[in-house]
């Protein structure tokens, strides 16, 4: 359960891309752009042809039905058999804007409430079923305006959903108690310190909430609220705010997937129609003030690099002036294409990253630009630069190319989204959305009018109405020591064997409720499996045709990554995949960037551990287009000196950053200490300051010649189009692509130590980022379906042992697992977790304690079940949107898979036995030989951990050096 994250698109050196996938080619040497030749470029990109106008953007239609249960609780029900699963979506229309002052993060508290057990779902039942029914898409989320409960599972499981979420809506108080109480107070407290606390920039981003809103706003205490109104709230608060605001009268459920709608409705009524209606629930009263004039405020804060953060209040959601703030957002700071993105980030250089947003609220939207300054720039001088841009959008407003480029942008975004059935911003979510904020589901066409319907003329008018100087909110998040508050101790956690159970019903209990349904007949299990062919020139294409929404995702995989850098160069190949959409023989930079911008189409290019990619998501309309432009930047790149010396800044400010991400650098420093210095696995993809420094144009371009072959590559194509109208396209721009001979990547000597204790020092740090490892297995090894079924259950779910020791029995963290990271050669085993400072040795321990239980008996019958269950009928999860799937596809090619592994695989997994499952344990898990590393602050954490006898300790700074 997560409370609402704020979505901000972060553009530059920090910038991630869509999905990570594998390598790529070797054409001649291209020639060396000069800094004049890109200049020139540029200077003539006006006076090339304009492109011809695409196709009309085919809008999709979203057929539902919504009808009312006489309880008032308002179904809305959408077909769609493109996949055997089927997504519940539940909102309820509460969250922080009802809340009072002294009850700031309840509605969010209580979400997690929700989770705690029902009258006849006890304990942490509820996403055990879940897990167990294959669901691959489990959460609760509280927005400012709303809280939402959601779940994707196989289709013959809707009865089960429907079952658990009315069960908790009509039975909830009937288990509620102090013990789970106080368990989710500890819970939401780490969720804080993890979210905002020590998180780089967490706390002056709530800073600028304080700012936008006085005190007593419902909005003022963001959504997770401070430590002192959660661990102040009651149990009596919580039974009654479910009885205001969690009855059928104030909820929505959308049902959307593959079902049929008469047998839905006889679900829906037969688990929600008996349970009462609720009182009419208040209406908000609250109003949101105008700023008449700025506020500012410097806030410290234990991040490397200054930022700056500009607010308004704007228009409120779905209201005049809404629209025309995402096209403005956009424009400004939506992409390299934008305004702030050229200017700061790439021009002046001035900039590490930028982004634009309108979040967007019932009681008042906040438009928010944040800029965050290189190594050395004063914040002063960074706002003066962001000034400039906007008093001249302010002026000016945008240029036709601009408005056009951000409606393809924002429109291609709202059909993306549309490929996930529920989850966070999928089909059902935003039907949810649509009825919740307007009152009906029927909004979608609307909603792209909307953008369709702006004008350079009224974004002038937003920018000049809403954007004013003395209008605004300025925060300069600088470094220094954070302010936290007062501490809030936590008190001592209660026995549920003596907490009072239970409160007064709301429902009268029916005896047929007391057991989960059975599920209908399944589906059989059909995974898709790709078509392979080559191109004349050899290059090995995988295709998966998709029909239904105009989206086709296209990779241009390559088995050359990381793991190729020469040791004495880490981070070599992703320098290279970088440098590859900073100039090719046609385009430059920035041309590159508003040709897909223009198409509305994402483009990436990065590399892994074993891959590097080039990739792309468009509308089939722009695809020609789109895979026109991968291939150039794949084929055609000029590596520029100029670019070069921009880009290599750039990645050192990044590397800078990097250090206020507490497992961030713990990733670092375990890769370091497990792979030594003389293996290319020792360093995170990005590499070193020194390598950086080290690191040549001739050194990329000799990099792309050896490692960028089609006979070393792969096409994956997973999206609507047809393969008699794709082989024509794939041939015109690959088939000039020549074969070359790879050179062998030679893997240094993998150097391994007894366990030992490692401790990094963040000072003041409120949680420890915890990472126990050691040396795990390959991608190519035969253990990996028992593996993955004894993992799921250590630490690979929600309800695995590791989770529901730390967080659900403990306390001590928001989360916690395990994983194994598979590479071409054996990648580590971790168990991990971020847990509050000061139970830091005691987490350790009860990790430890899951281990040697892992390893010392075997998995029970339900275990088992619920491991493999969970693994096997999840799967078609990971092809519902075509970059998944065509991520999926790459590591076929990768990992040189059979095509049909993935759809063998659920027969794999379903042969394990408990025995191999624990023998996996013994095997891979070794107590007397795990790692323990600890980044947190030192002066309080290294007695304790001391006493837990755990080798050898090393004390290590934020690049993994040893200190002593």
């Amino acid at each position: 359960m997560k409370a609402y994250a704020k979505s901000v698109l972060l553009l530059g050196a920090a910038a991630f891309w869509i999905f990570a996938l594998p390598p790529a080619t070797g054409l001649a040497a291209p020639a060396q752009s000069t800094a004049s030749g890109a200049k020139k470029a540029l200077a003539t990109a006006g006076s090339q042809k304009p492109s011809p106008k695409p196709a009309a953007l085919q809008i999709p239609q979203l057929k539902f039905e919504k009808y009312k249960l006489p309880n008032g609780l308002e179904v809305i029900l959408s077909e769609d058999h493109r996949l055997p699963m089927v997504a519940v979506n539940l909102w309820y229309h509460v969250g922080p804007a009802n809340e009072l002052p002294g009850r700031t993060g309840f509605a969010h508290l209580f979400e997690h409430m929700m989770f705690e057990g029902s009258r006849h779902v006890p304990g942490n039942t509820h996403f055990h079923l879940l897990e167990a029914a294959g669901a691959s898409d489990i959460n609760g989320t509280t927005d400012f305006d709303r809280t939402n409960y959601f779940e994707t599972l196989p289709s013959n499981q809707l009865g089960l959903a429907l079952w658990l979420e009315s069960d908790r809506m009509g039975y909830l108080p009937d288990k509620l108690d102090q013990a789970n109480l106080s368990n989710q107070q500890d819970v939401v407290r780490n969720e804080r310190r993890q979210s905002f606390e020590n998180e780089p920039y967490g706390i002056v981003e709530e800073g600028i909430i304080h700012l936008l809103y006085p005190k007593g706003h419902p909005y003022y205490g963001d959504v997770i609220g401070s430590h002192e109104d959660i661990q102040s709230a009651k149990l009596e608060d919580v039974r009654n705010f479910f009885r205001l605001y969690y009855a059928p009268n104030n909820a929505s459920l959308a049902i959307v997937g593959d079902f049929q709608p008469e047998h839905a409705r006889e679900l829906v009524e037969k688990y929600f129609g008996p349970l009462k209606r609720g009182e009419n629930v208040p209406r908000i009263v609250a109003k949101t003030a105008p700023i008449t004039s700025e506020r500012r405020a410097v806030i410290p804060d234990n991040v490397q690099l200054p930022r700056v953060y500009e607010a308004w209040l704007t228009s409120p959601i779905f209201k005049p002036g809404d629209a025309e703030a995402d096209l403005t957002a956009t424009v400004l700071g939506g992409g390299k294409s934008s305004r702030l993105y050229k200017k700061l980030v790439y021009e002046k250089q001035i900039a590490l990253d930028v982004a634009a947003n309108q979040q967007s609220l019932m009681l008042g939207s906040e438009f928010q630009v944040q800029a965050t300054a290189r190594p050395g720039v004063k914040p002063e001088d960074l706002e003066k630069a962001v000034d400039t841009e906007l008093e001249a959008f302010r002026t000016n407003g945008p240029t036709e190319e601009e408005l056009r480029r951000a409606r393809n942008v924002l429109e291609s975004r709202i059909i993306e989204g549309l490929e996930t059935l529920g989850g966070s911003g999928g089909v059902a979510d935003r039907l949810n959305s649509y009825n919740h904020y307007l009152g009906t589901p029927d909004f979608l066409a609307a909603d792209i009018a909307r953008y369709e319907n702006a004008s350079a003329e009224s974004l002038k008018a937003f920018a000049q109405t809403q954007l004013g100087g003395n209008q605004r909110v300025v925060v300069y998040g600088v470094p220094g020591k954070p302010d936290r508050g007062p501490e809030v101790p936590t008190p001592k956690a209660e026995s549920k064997d003596t907490a009072k159970t239970g409160g007064e019903p709301v429902n009268p209990d029916a005896e047929w409720r007391k057991d989960a349904p059975k599920p209908g007949p399944s589906s059989p299990l059909h995974l898709p499996v790709p078509q392979e062919f080559k191109l004349s020139n050899g290059l090995t294409v995988l295709y998966s045709e998709r029909p239904g929404l105009p989206l086709v995702a296209a990779a241009l995989v390559l088995r050359s990554g990381s793991g190729a850098n020469p040791a004495s160069k880490p981070g070599l190949a992703s320098f290279t995949a970088r440098m590859l959409q900073q100039g090719t023989t046609t385009r430059a930079a920035l041309q590159i960037a508003d040709r897909a911008a223009d198409l509305g189409a994402s483009l990436w290019s990065r590399s892994s551990m074993d891959s590097s990619i080039v990739g792309t998501l468009a509308l089939t309309r722009s695809f020609p287009e789109a895979f026109e432009l991968l291939a150039d930047i794949a084929l055609h790149p000029t590596f520029p000196n100029a670019e070069v010396e921009r880009v290599r800044k750039e990645r050192a400010a990044t590397l800078v950053q990097e250090r206020d991400d507490p497992f961030t650098v713990a990733t670092r420093v375990m890769r370091t200490a497990l792979y030594g210095p003389h293996h290319p696995y020792g360093y995170p993809d990005i590499g070193t300051a020194e390598s950086l420094k080290t690191i040549s144009r001739d050194d990329l371009l000799k990099f792309w010649q050896e490692h960028y072959f089609p006979n070393e590559a792969a096409l994956v194509i997973a999206g609507n189009v047809k393969l008699e109208t794709l082989k024509p396209l794939l041939e015109r721009e690959f088939a000039p692509w020549k074969e070359g001979k790879p050179v062998d990547t030679k893997f240094g000597t993998l150097e391994t130590s007894d366990a030992r204790l490692i401790l990094v020092d963040r000072p003041g740090a409120p949680q420890t980022a915890l990472e126990c490892y050691e040396l795990g297995a390959a991608r190519s090894t035969p253990d990996y379906a028992p593996l993955e079924v004894m993992n799921t259950e250590l630490g690979g779910l929600f309800s695995s042992r590791i989770n529901m020791n730390l967080r659900e029995a403990h306390g001590y963290t928001y989360g916690a697992g395990s994983t194994f990271a598979y590479h071409r050669q054996p990648g580590p085993f971790l168990a991990y977790s971020a847990v509050r400072t000061d139970v830091t040795a005691p987490a350790t321990t009860e990790i430890f304690n899951e281990l040697r239980r892992m390893r010392d008996s075997q998995m029970n019958a339900d275990e088992m079940k619920l491991s493999k269950d969970s693994i096997t009928r999840s799967m078609p999860g990971r092809f519902e949107r075509g970059s998944e799937a065509a991520g999926t596809f790459a590591e076929l090619f990768t990992y040189d898979l059979p095509l049909d592994y993935f759809s063998k695989l659920p027969e794999a997994v379903d042969a394990v036995s408990p025995v191999e499952a624990q023998a996996m344990a013994q095997k891979y898990i070794h107590p007397d030989k795990i790692v323990v590393l600890a980044v947190g602050d030192k002066a309080k954490i290294e007695d304790e951990m001391k006493k837990l006898n755990l080798g050898k300790m090393e004390i290590r700074d934020a690049e993994g050096k040893l200190v002593q």
